[in-house]
């Protein structure tokens, strides 16, 4: 095996799914942090690993894989012992991916960058309430999508968890989870909560991303 390094920043949620994916397999890496607000993703030598200057990018032997989604299932597909994380069998594997597309459209770009980008690239300060009403409606579909499952995609944690939990534990700060109302993702989030090392691969950086949003928004317009 190569050698792998991630690069990425605690705050983001798809580098703390690739964190949880890395430690899932038990795989060792290294980890480098880039200052993204200093635009250290926009120099020349990062631009050689990922000319789209995002995080996480992922380096495996001297090559490199950018996008949180394409480096989990890159990582199971390369180093898994089983395909538990993410199936073969057609079917299961279409419904991670429905799932990994629905973190990436909905919870990510229609959710968490839509606020992000205005708040700290724009220093727009004061956020829709029609961007809080589009947590809530994800929720509600992430509500039917866990349904009388223990996790996403079923009764065992797949990347597409990993994917989701990165951004929904980011949004919490947002638009708080009623346990009434979505019994379902709130049972689904608390055993996600209490996983191996979940506290030091996702809390700590959601809880970080959370306070970045509150120390910016001014008010819910």
């Amino acid at each position: 095996m190569g050698k792998l390094v991630l690069y990425g920043v605690e705050a983001s949620p798809p580098v703390r799914a690739c964190k949880l994916t890395l430690d899932a397999l038990g795989l060792q890496y290294e980890y480098r942090l880039v200052n993204l607000l200093a635009g250290e993703h926009k120099t020349k030598e990062f631009s050689l690993k990922n000319p789209q200057h995002t995080v996480p990018v992922l380096e495996d032997d001297g090559k490199f894989i950018w996008e949180s989604h394409a480096i989990c299932a890159y990582l199971v597909r390369r180093y898994a012992k089983s395909d538990d994380l993410y199936p073969k069998d057609y079917f299961k594997r279409a419904l991670v991916d429905q799932r990994l597309h629905f973190e990436s459209g909905v919870l990510f770009q229609g959710c968490i960058r839509n606020i992000a980008i205005p708040l700290f690239y724009k220093n727009i300060t004061e956020v829709p309430r029609s961007q809080i009403d589009a947590i809530y409606e994800a929720y509600d579909f992430l509500e039917a999508f866990i349904g009388n499952q223990a996790y996403i995609c079923g009764t065992g944690i797949t990347i597409a968890d990993y994917s989701v939990v990165s951004s929904v534990s980011s949004l919490v700060g947002l638009a708080a989870i009623d346990a009434k109302r979505y019994p379902k993702l709130n049972g689904w989030l608390d055993r996600m909560a209490a996983q191996p090392n979940y506290q030091s691969l996702n809390g700590n950086g959601a809880q970080m991303l959370i306070d970045m949003f509150s120390s910016k928004i001014t008010k819910i317009v």
